[in-house]
């Protein structure tokens, strides 16, 4: 349904085609008239805003020649499939496609030996969190070979085990989520950890645990997202091989560090190579909260996204619609609001290098 894309786009000042989803169309329905009598009242142009239902009606809308721009949130078939037909078009134009995301997260030896069972207990309850339909969901873990690192597993397994099941959006979604269980209990490098059979119309929260030389052998089945309360775990050897694995993987949207003072020193080298694979880091945070503020980057290299270079969510998501035009030698008559010297606007304005409000 329409959501922060939509919001993003109208802020730019451009008009909106949403495709609504097949597995919530009344709903998005609700939402649609919402912001059409919000159209009304702010005497915004009549059109501005624009909802179409039905399959197949994703194709002509990226190829049609008035549309310069797609978001997308979804599978990463459906965001490949959405820029290869912008990238063909006679205009090629951006597609903003927010697609797959495992979001590691490292448990380091410190907080681990200080804070162990806490860790388990938040850690689950950010797995099965919406039944763990966020695409910023908790899918892969990794910590140090070590006692510690044993207990956080046997506590894991045991809280996981014991989560109820859970309705999933719709009948779509619950039968992906089967299908990616299957492929990973069928995966002989793989073990089933926690969690009932999957069976039924629920979801069963699920938790599994890899070899690491499945990740470092670039295996594909470890950077799929699964879309649902599971998470995969995978223990290391040392801080070598942490820091191969992380190297290993493809981009992410998030990647979080549970670390205590002494784990930030002795895996300072960690950093860098999590600023090259996700959007966003996170220290004792869990990346399940995504706050809608100035500083938020939803995004992240590829396959998180399909541009790095943006957000989906917070202020600095409007940039994503916009593009620059320079006025050279242009009067004040003709001149945007915003531009004119007398900034009659009143707006923050970046002049000669310096942010000011005062006229020029």
């Amino acid at each position: 349904t329409a959501g922060g894309d939509t919001a993003s786009a109208l802020a730019a000042g451009c008009s909106v085609v949403v495709k609504a989803h097949s597995g919530h169309m009344a709903t998005a329905d609700f939402v649609a008239q919402a912001i059409e009598r919000g159209v009304e009242k702010s005497n915004m142009p009549k059109g501005v805003f624009n909802m179409i239902y039905g399959n197949g009606v994703g194709e002509p809308l990226v190829k049609h020649p008035l549309i310069q721009a797609v978001g997308f949130t979804g599978s990463l078939r459906g965001g490949r499939a959405l820029c290869d037909m912008a990238a063909a078009r006679p205009q090629p134009i951006p597609v903003f496609a927010e697609m797959s995301s495992i979001n590691p997260m490292l448990m380091l030896p410190e907080a681990l030996k200080n804070r162990g069972d806490k860790i388990a207990q938040d850690l689950a309850d950010s797995v099965v969190l919406g039944c763990g339909q966020f695409c910023t969901n908790p899918g892969l873990i990794l910590g140090i070979k070590s006692a510690e690192f044993s207990q956080l597993i046997s506590n894991l397994t045991e809280i996981m085990g014991a989560k109820p099941a859970q309705t999933m959006l719709n009948a779509g979604t619950l039968k992906s989520y089967t299908a990616g269980l299957e492929h990973l209990t069928e995966h002989q490098g793989i073990k089933h950890l926690a969690g009932q059979t999957q069976q039924g119309n629920q979801a069963q929260p699920q938790l599994f645990k890899a070899d690491v030389e499945l990740l470092l052998a670039g295996d594909q089945l470890l950077q799929e997202e699964i879309f649902g309360p599971t998470t995969v775990i995978i223990e290391v050897e040392d801080k070598a091989q942490l820091i191969q694995a992380l190297q290993s993987m493809n981009g992410q949207l998030t990647a979080t560090l549970i670390a205590d003072e002494a784990d930030l020193t002795e895996f300072a080298e960690v950093v860098p190579v999590l600023e090259e694979k996700a959007g966003r880091l996170l220290i004792n945070g869990y990346p399940t909260g995504v706050e809608v503020c100035d500083a938020m980057v939803h995004g992240g290299p590829y396959p998180a996204t399909s541009d790095a270079r943006g957000t989906s969510v917070g202020t600095l998501a409007i940039d994503r619609y916009l593009r620059p035009v320079c006025y050279q030698n242009y009067p004040q008559s003709l001149l945007p609001e915003a531009l004119k010297d007398s900034n009659p606007l009143q707006i923050l304005r970046l002049v000669n290098g310096e942010m000011t409000r005062e006229a020029i």
